[in-house]
This record gives structure tokens, C-alpha cells and sequence, in this order.
């Protein structure tokens, strides 16, 4: 669906300046910026001064930005946008959630889509689920990444985990980075943990047992491993045992 090589736009190594956003914390080192200040610059007529008032609002947490962070979402400048998405990321709104649903659809950067996706995932809302769900089958790897990750917080109601499940064991079996079968087997793990023992949390635990058994990469059979172990399942733990007594890994 979109063309690999597009992130070259920006930067090739695919990561965002604002990939690496720490926790919000009452005790920051240097003080957060004003929202007053910043909630106007939303509005300034200046690329510089929008996108460093958003990105203020990835450490702010102020209501009042959420409807100027939703129409920066459609600046012309791809890094307002961006920040933009981290922003309501920052503060999740459920009036946010189809903006960014429509922006996902139809922005042709992808570390616009990326922050989109942690931002969908962040608002925890049902409508989130099936852009996520697209976006884990079709977008390129890096978003494909996050959507991984942001599927863990559908974890809202038992018919959103049954829905996130079949594609995120489809992933793990068959996605080409092994990133990205990492981050799946989280996810799987996270979702397990709300689920009654019935043949979904039976299918997960079996897709998590064979990555650990099968996937060619070390680091996706670890973060399985990891998984079955935060999930507890006795199954799973009994085939882990066997399996190191027998000298895998």
C-alpha cells in the first residue's frame, strides 16, 4: 500500500525526533513550557512557531489545545503534523479520534502515520481498532511497528481483544521484521492476561509458543518467551521448561 523508501523524505533511519518521548512527570529538570504562550502560537502564522507549540503539547496536558492540535493535523508542513499527532497522543481525546482516523487514511508520510498511530492507540476508543488493524496489515514496517504496540491498548472490551487477536497472530507468524513479530508477541501477551481461558487465549498462547519454538530470530523467540512467562499459562511455561532442559536457546 505505501512505498517503503517514503521516510526518505525526512530521514532514512525511520525514527522521529519525537519517537523517543519520555513518561509526563510532576518533576521535570527544566520547567515545561506555558500554555497560555503556547496555545497561541497554535495559531501563528509561522511553520517554526506552530510545530514548537505542538510539540509543547506533547509535554503539556491542557484540553484547550485538542481542537488547534486536530486542524494542525492538515498543515501543509509534514513535521507540524507529526507533532501534531504526538500531541493529542499527549492528551487523547475521543474528539480526536476520527481526525486522526482520516488522516491516517490519506497523509503520504510515515512518521506522520506513525505518530498517528500511537496517538489512536493512546485514545483507548473502539473506533481505533480497525485503522490499527489496517495499519499492522498494510502500511510499511515502521508504523507497522507501532500499530503492533498500539493494538495492546484495545484491551477494552472482550470483542475488541477477539477482533486484535487474528491479526496480530498473522503478524507474528508472517510479518518479514522481526521487529515487528516482537512487538506482535507483547501485545499477544498483554491481551492474554483479559482473557478467560477459552480457544482465543488458547490460539494466542499457541501462536506465542511457537514463535518461541520456531521464529529464526533470537530476539522475537526472547520477547515470546517473555510473553508466555508474564502470562503465566501452564502450558506455556511447561513447554519453555522442556524446551531449555533440551539445551534451545
Amino acid at each position: 500500500m505505501y512505498d517503503e523508501d517514503e521516510l526518505t523524505v525526512l530521514d532514512a533511519d525511520l525514527e522521529s525526533p519525537l519517537d523517543k518521548l519520555g513518561p509526563l512527570s510532576a518533576e521535570t529538570e527544566t520547567p515545561k513550557p506555558d500554555p497560555e504562550a503556547m496555545l497561541a502560537l497554535l495559531g501563528a502564522p509561522q511553520n517554526q512557531q506552530r510545530m514548537l507549540a505542538a510539540r509543547a503539547f506533547c509535554e503539556i496536558e491542557d484540553e484547550r489545545a485538542i481542537p488547534a492540535l486536530i486542524e494542525l493535523l492538515t498543515d501543509a508542513c509534514p513535521l507540524i503534523r507529526v507533532s501534531a499527532a504526538y500531541a493529542l497522543g499527549r492528551n487523547p481525546s475521543a474528539v480526536a479520534v476520527e481526525p486522526l482516523i482520516v488522516q491516517l487514511q490519506r497523509d503520504w508520510n510515515g512518521y506522520v502515520r506513525k505518530g498517528i498511530v500511537w496517538a489512536l492507540g493512546n485514545c483507548r476508543d473502539r473506533r481505533s481498532l480497525e485503522p490499527l488493524i489496517d495499519a499492522l496489515k498494510t502500511d510499511i514496517s515502521a508504523v507497522r511497528l507501532w500499530a503492533a504496540s498500539s493494538l495492546a491498548q484495545m484491551a477494552i472490551s472482550y470483542e475488541t481483544i477477539v477482533a486484535a487477536m487474528p491479526p496480530l497472530i498473522e503478524a507474528l507468524r508472517q510479518d518479514p521484521i522481526a521487529a515487528v513479530r516482537s512487538n506482535c508477541a507483547w501485545t499477544i501477551g498483554q491481551l492474554c492476561r483479559e482473557l478467560p481461558s477459552n480457544v482465543i487465549y488458547a490460539t494466542a498462547i499457541d501462536a506465542l509458543i511457537e514463535a518461541f519454538a520456531e521464529d529464526q530470530e533470537m530476539g522475537v523467540r526472547e520477547d515470546a518467551k517473555s510473553a508466555i512467562l508474564k502470562v503465566g499459562d501452564p502450558r506455556g511455561l511447561q513447554v519453555v521448561e522442556e524446551l531449555e532442559l533440551e539445551g534451545f536457546l
